[in-house]
C-alpha cells in the first residue's frame, strides 16, 4: 500500500513537470511567477497539429514563401486585400508593398510614379529594388498578387490550425514584462503588451502566438530580442485588429484577419500581413 502511495505521488509530480516546460521541448517562459500560469495540458508529442522544428526549439515555422517570388506572401513587406494608407513619411524596407482585389488607388499617400510598363509603381517611401503592386496593374502583377494573397491566406490558417498549444493562455493575455521562450501559444482573447516583453532564443527558434482577438502593443513599448532570435521566426496569428502605437517597436511577422494599424513614428522588424488593411503614419518597416 506504501508503494502504491508513493508510485502516485511520483507519477502526479512528473506530469506536473512536464506541464511547466512545455512538454521538455526547451524552456517555458520565464517569469511564470509574475505572469501567472501555463495551462497548457498535453506535452508537444502527443499533439495533432503541432509539428517541431527540425532546426531549432518550438514549433515548425509557417511558410509565408521566398522574397524572391512575387507570388508569394513572402516577397512583401506590406500586404493587404482592401487599402494600404500612409499620413506621411514612412520607410519600408527589404521588399515589397502589394495590394488586391483593390486597385492602386486604394494605396494612398505615398506619391506614387508609375513605371512604364505599369506593372508596378515606384514611391520614395519604399526603399529600391522595393515596388508597389496593385491588382488593377499591367500583367503577370494581378496573377501574382491573387497567389500572394492566397499564400498570406494560407499561411494564417496555417498558423491558427496548430493544435494543441505548448502554452495556454499564458497571463490572460497581459504579456508585459514577461519573457517568453519558444513555442505555440494561444489565446482566447486580446493580448496586450503595456510593457516591454523579450523574446527569447536561437537564431533557428521558432514562435507562433495565437490570438483569437486583438493585439495592442501600448506606446513606447518595445518586443525585444535576445539571444539570437529573429523576427523572421516570429509569427502572430491575431483574428482581430492589431495596433501598434505610436513610438513603439514590434517584432515578427504579423498574419492578420483583419487590419494592422501603426500609430505615429511606431517601427517595426517584420512583415505587415493583412486580410482588409494597412494603415500607416511616418513609420519604419524593414523586412527581417
Amino acid at each position: 500500500m506504501i508503494n502504491r502511495a508513493l508510485l502516485t505521488v511520483v507519477l502526479i509530480a512528473g506530469c506536473s513537470s512536464n506541464a511547466d516546460t512545455g512538454g521538455g521541448d526547451g524552456p517555458a517562459a520565464v517569469d511564470f511567477a509574475h505572469s501567472g500560469s501555463d495551462l497548457a495540458t498535453l506535452p508537444p508529442d502527443m499533439t495533432v497539429n503541432n509539428p517541431r522544428n527540425p532546426a531549432g526549439l518550438g514549433p515548425a515555422a509557417v511558410d509565408i514563401g521566398s522574397s524572391a517570388n512575387l507570388g508569394s506572401a513572402g516577397a512583401y513587406v506590406l500586404l493587404a486585400k482592401t487599402g494600404i494608407t500612409n499620413v506621411t513619411g514612412s520607410s519600408i524596407t527589404g521588399g515589397n508593398l502589394g495590394l488586391s482585389p483593390a486597385a492602386a488607388s486604394f494605396i494612398t499617400g505615398f506619391s506614387m510614379v508609375a513605371d512604364s510598363t505599369n506593372v508596378f509603381s515606384t514611391s520614395a517611401s519604399v526603399v529600391p529594388p522595393g515596388k508597389i503592386y496593385a491588382a488593377d496593374y499591367a500583367t503577370p502583377t494581378p496573377t501574382n498578387l491573387t497567389t500572394a494573397v492566397l499564400s498570406m491566406q494560407t499561411a494564417y490558417t496555417d498558423a491558427a490550425g496548430r493544435s494543441p498549444p505548448d502554452h495556454l493562455n499564458l497571463a490572460s493575455g497581459n504579456l508585459g514584462g514577461l519573457t517568453l521562450a519558444p513555442g505555440l501559444y494561444t489565446w482566447g482573447n486580446t493580448v496586450t503588451i503595456p510593457a516591454d516583453v523579450t523574446i527569447s532564443g536561437g537564431a533557428n527558434d521558432v514562435w507562433i502566438f495565437q490570438i483569437s482577438n486583438d493585439l495592442d502593443l501600448s506606446a513606447a513599448t518595445h518586443v525585444i530580442l535576445s539571444g539570437g532570435a529573429q523576427a523572421k521566426n516570429i509569427f502572430w496569428q491575431v483574428a482581430g485588429q492589431v495596433t501598434i502605437h505610436a513610438n513603439a517597436h514590434f517584432e515578427g511577422v504579423i498574419l492578420s484577419q483583419t487590419a494592422i494599424i501603426l500609430q505615429t513614428n511606431a517601427s517595426m522588424n517584420g512583415r505587415a500581413l493583412a486580410q482588409s488593411m494597412i494603415a500607416l503614419d511616418n513609420n519604419a518597416v524593414t523586412a527581417p
